[in-house]
């Protein structure tokens, strides 16, 4: 993609279903026939009038990415949200705030979206096989799945990139290429069902623009009104585009001497 994805409000992600006993159509046997779709063409269901979102819960998340994206997607019209851990106890964040579940793997309710927060705690849930089955198991049935962050490498680990564009935080970005993926420099990438966000702020741009393709484009200006999301910083020094290139490397190195070992880990389980 070269370019944000277009937020705007007919881009419709659920399936019509033919209800049964409804009239048919005779069409004659020498009539052309339209190809059928392809099935990655084909998108799961969702009601509209309650849209099921799951947030994934693992210690040493980061809180932002998945508090920003929250204050969001709680907005939605329709919205049912259930935060999902290991067990109910307290997780941990990476910055000391503990967050509360609301369900467990095994009790958690089918989702249509699914919300996978980055931190460096990403890196042992990707290693973790019950937080792997529960991110496989969901995206079976949801309309969209979706990471900030290095969330993506817990999709990764779950074989939902294989072939796909994605992004995470700049200084982890090229180890996605380990399953599969194509790293791109972009903040949100939207690649059919699975929508990967760029580092921590980007999970509220992200959400924001999920908004608007699960309610329309007004439901989610009205939203970041609401939220008075209109970023104004003190400073210019965002980006990795801009930022000192030998700073960026170095960073990036460090990134992949702390990190490498265990996506090489996660991605032979995934890549035969």
């Amino acid at each position: 993609m070269t370019s944000e994805p277009d937020p705007a409000p007919n881009r419709s992600r659920t399936v019509p279903v033919q209800p049964i006993g409804a009239e048919h159509v005779e069409v004659p046997v020498d009539s052309p026939m339209p190809a059928p779709e392809a099935p990655g063409d084909v998108r799961p269901q969702h009601d509209p009038a309650e849209v099921r979102i799951a947030f994934l819960l693992f210690p040493g998340l980061t809180q932002l990415d998945l508090t920003g994206p929250a204050q969001v997607l709680t907005r939605v019209p329709g919205a049912s949200v259930e935060y999902v851990a290991a067990t109910l106890d307290p997780v941990p964040s990476d910055c000391g705030l503990a967050l509360v579940p609301t369900a467990t793997f095994p009790t958690a309710r089918a989702a249509d979206v699914l919300v996978v927060p980055g931190g460096d705690g990403a890196f042992d849930a990707m290693l973790d096989p019950d937080v792997v089955a529960f991110v496989r198991r969901t995206a079976e049935h949801a309309t969209w799945v979706t990471s900030v962050c290095t969330g993506a490498f817990v999709l990764g680990a779950a074989g939902l990139l294989a072939g796909k564009r994605a992004t995470t935080h700049w200084a982890s970005k090229p180890m996605l290429a380990a399953f599969g993926a194509d790293p791109v420099e972009q903040r949100i990438v939207d690649d059919g069902a699975v929508v990967t966000a760029a580092g921590v702020s980007a999970g509220i741009d992200m959400a924001l623009w999920l908004a608007g393709e699960l309610a329309g484009q007004p439901a989610a200006e009205r939203i970041q009104l609401q939220i008075e999301y209109d970023p104004q910083p003190p400073f210019d020094a965002g980006s990795a585009e801009w930022a000192d290139a030998r700073v960026v490397t170095e960073a990036r190195a460090a990134a992949e001497d702390a990190r490498g070992e265990r996506v090489a880990r996660a991605a032979a389980a995934v890549i035969r």
